[in-house]
């Protein structure tokens, strides 16, 4: 699955929103609605890495000047090595999702969220790729480029400018759980991994299968992130009238107050969370059922 996608939009009422000091002391409560196009699997996550590197890879290394001079006089056995490789298929497959989504959906920009100014060769070619496909297909979107650690100080000053981001597989899996957090958290964050070419997808919550309360005697886990990939799911195989109308009974309830899991109301996950107050998965579940 080349693709992963994973939105970030606030349901107006949510106590986890994000709000900042506006002028005059007043609070800002900005609307984040910025869908992250993560590249899936290349990068730092394919898994290409050594210790103690057998000699054919030490010795390649050891062709390239920068090694030579920061790690040539490391002994072999102390060095560990992860490897960043981008191909041009994947990545062009990444950055013409995120155009054609933006354009679908009425998004004004895609951001490439990398590092080109220091990891030149992978963000530099990503980067590059980006303004030509821009230029060539997507003229009418604007094409913004950032990078990664300043993109994390600017997305909780101005979150609401943002409207698609793409980026390699790490910088994506950061950037996204930082605007999940924006929304309300894990318990907000969707998230979809398809093929284009095959169309075959798979529809999770970011957090996975919240394993660690699976011993519970309730479920206490908030279902909105995956009920959301859910829609997603619908979204996909062009069932977007579904998928609006689910979307709506979950604004409803967020929005209404009166449910609300353990997240919501600002609890540890523990065990007694229902009997101080929070909705069980369940309980949520039937309330947003009760919308539609």
């Amino acid at each position: 699955m080349d693709i992963c996608q994973r939105p970030c939009r606030t349901y107006k009422g949510n106590p986890l929103n994000f709000i900042r000091r506006g002028k005059g002391d007043s609070v800002e409560e900005p609307d984040i609605d910025v869908v992250i196009f993560r590249q899936n699997t290349e990068g730092l996550y394919a898994g290409v890495e050594w210790s103690n590197p057998p000699v054919q890879v030490y010795e390649a290394l050891m062709t390239h000047p920068k090694f030579v001079k920061n790690f040539g006089r490391v002994p072999v056995e102390e060095i560990s090595i992860s490897t960043r490789i981008f191909t041009k298929k994947a990545t062009e497959r990444i950055l013409r999702a995120s155009f054609e989504y933006a354009q679908k959906y009425g998004y004004k920009s895609v951001t490439l969220c990398e590092k080109p100014n220091v990891i030149r060769e992978t963000s530099g070619m990503m980067y590059k790729m980006a303004q030509q496909i821009q230029k060539a297909d997507f003229p009418e979107i604007e094409l913004w480029n950032t990078n990664i650690d300043a993109q994390m100080m600017w997305l909780t000053k101005n979150p609401e400018n943002y409207g698609v981001i793409v980026a390699g597989n790490m910088f994506g899996d950061i950037v996204s759980d930082g605007f999940a957090g924006l929304i309300g958290g894990l318990g907000f964050a969707c998230s979809a991994q398809y093929n284009p070419e095959t169309g075959v997808g798979v529809f999770e919550p970011t957090h996975g299968s919240a394993p660690k309360y699976a011993d519970y005697p309730v479920s206490i886990v908030n279902p909105i992130a995956m009920i959301e990939s859910a829609c997603m799911m619908l979204d996909f195989i062009e069932e977007q009238g579904m998928a609006k109308q689910i979307r709506k009974a979950v604004a409803d309830v967020v929005q209404e107050g009166k449910v609300r899991t353990y997240d919501m109301a600002k609890m540890t996950g523990r065990v007694d969370v229902i009997e101080r107050g929070a909705a069980s998965t369940i309980q949520m579940t039937d309330a947003i059922i009760a919308k539609l």
